[in-house]
């Protein structure tokens, strides 16, 4: 198994990043990697979509696990492979911790985690700078 995180602390809440997270349609406003993504109804547990990522194929993922204004994690099948992104919210003393993690398991992991997990670590704190600027742009309007 491969996995790698990256987390980033603010001041906005975690409704307002529960809000981003939630709006399957919008990912792309706030991670320049997604091209399209959309989730076949409510945001849930269980519910699927898509994703079409920046340089890759269409990606189906399911959300196998939903804790409202807390975390979430969708998951995508590769060859033989499982890959994970888990988004948490950890709220201490006033300061909001976003959490994004990139778990890749399975047979092909460490084929994967070379050939994509490395280049989505990359990219990560640039998506949760943006997602954090977006909220503080909603919340002014």
């Amino acid at each position: 198994m491969w996995s790698k995180k990256v987390s980033i602390n603010t001041t906005v809440s975690k409704e307002q990043i529960w809000k981003l997270w939630s709006d399957v349609k919008n990912w792309k406003s706030w991670d320049e990697q997604v091209i399209e993504s959309e989730l076949n109804g409510a945001f849930e547990l269980g519910r699927s979509g898509f994703l079409i990522p920046k340089g890759g194929p269409k990606t189906i993922f399911e959300l196998i696990e939903v804790t409202k204004n807390k975390s979430f994690t969708s998951r995508s099948t590769l060859p033989l492979t499982k890959m994970d992104f888990i988004h948490t919210l950890n709220e201490e003393n006033g300061r909001l911790t976003i959490t994004h993690e990139v778990k890749i398991s399975g047979i092909l992991s460490f084929l994967f985690s070379r050939v994509i997990g490395e280049k989505l670590i990359q990219e990560l704190p640039k998506a949760l700078e943006e997602l954090v600027h977006l909220a503080k742009k909603n919340n002014n309007e």
